[in-house]
């Protein structure tokens, strides 16, 4: 689908793209695609060769270590950053992580450390992400944007801790697009169907779950990346001017039916 939407000039910073699975991947390739710029983070430096690989496809986008459970190194990916870009425009958080055994079976046996590892990696980190970005952001604001799934308000079998995660994360957007839309920085977050990425594996009874999704939604079939990528699109650039705070469905209407 072409691109109509120009970012040309528009820089900002990608969280969370893992391989060229990943949601965040997909984004970042629509967003070059309209012209933008962008900074890529890699958790470790035994995951850094597959992201490196990844975001080559762009040329030697800047590539910066980064957990960002950790606020000193989130701040240090804005530092380095800031010393090559006088502001930025967007940032993307697609960040999420739980322990495998806590995926799957009784959610009552997630452990405290379970849960402590599922929130502050899936919801907590996206406030840091905010604090230290959004200084960054020109005068006339930006757009933050971060990836939610539809468990944050029902039960998904084989989900569980991260479908609490996702309920903290979305309460998050909502409390940041509060704080921060007297600057102009908008912060929303897309809910999207299913799809085939690294962390979908970890994930018991994934593939049932993408099956019906595709049965039971209005358009009776699965989404693509290339379609919650579009939405982030239309998320960062300025033609979602007068949206903050929301929780955007890309599900192919699953969400609304109620079998």
């Amino acid at each position: 689908m072409p691109v109509s939407i120009d970012l040309t000039g528009k820089k900002g910073v990608i969280f969370g793209v893992a391989n060229q699975r990943s949601i965040a991947w997909a984004i970042s390739k629509q967003l070059a695609a309209a012209g933008a710029e962008m900074a890529f983070t890699y958790l470790n430096e035994r995951l850094k060769g597959p992201v490196e690989k990844t975001v080559s496809e762009l040329g030697s986008p800047l590539l910066i270590e980064c957990d960002a459970t950790s606020e000193e190194q989130v701040q240090a990916v804005y530092d380095r950053v800031a010393s090559e870009w006088s502001s930025i425009d967007f940032i993307v958080h697609s960040v999420a992580y739980a322990e495998r055994d806590d995926l799957g079976g009784a959610f009552s046996a997630v452990s405290l450390q379970g849960f402590r590892t599922a929130l502050e990696t899936s919801a907590y980190t996206l406030i840091p992400v905010v604090r230290y970005g959004a200084p960054l952001m020109a005068e006339s604001g930006g757009s933050i944007i971060s990836m939610t799934f539809d468990a944050s308000v029902k039960v998904y079998p084989g989900y569980n801790i991260m479908g609490t995660a996702k309920a903290a994360l979305e309460n998050e957007v909502r409390q940041l697009a509060a704080e921060y839309g007297p600057a102009g920085i908008r912060v929303n977050a897309i809910s999207a169907g299913p799809l085939p990425t690294l962390a979908a594996r970890s994930i018991p009874g994934f593939n049932e779950m993408r099956r019906a999704h595709q049965e039971r939604s209005p358009l009776k079939r699965a989404i693509t990346h290339e379609e919650v990528a579009n939405m982030a699109l239309f998320l960062l650039s300025d033609l979602s001017t007068g949206t903050t705070g929301a929780v955007i469905p890309v599900d192919a209407g699953y969400g609304i039916m109620a079998l």
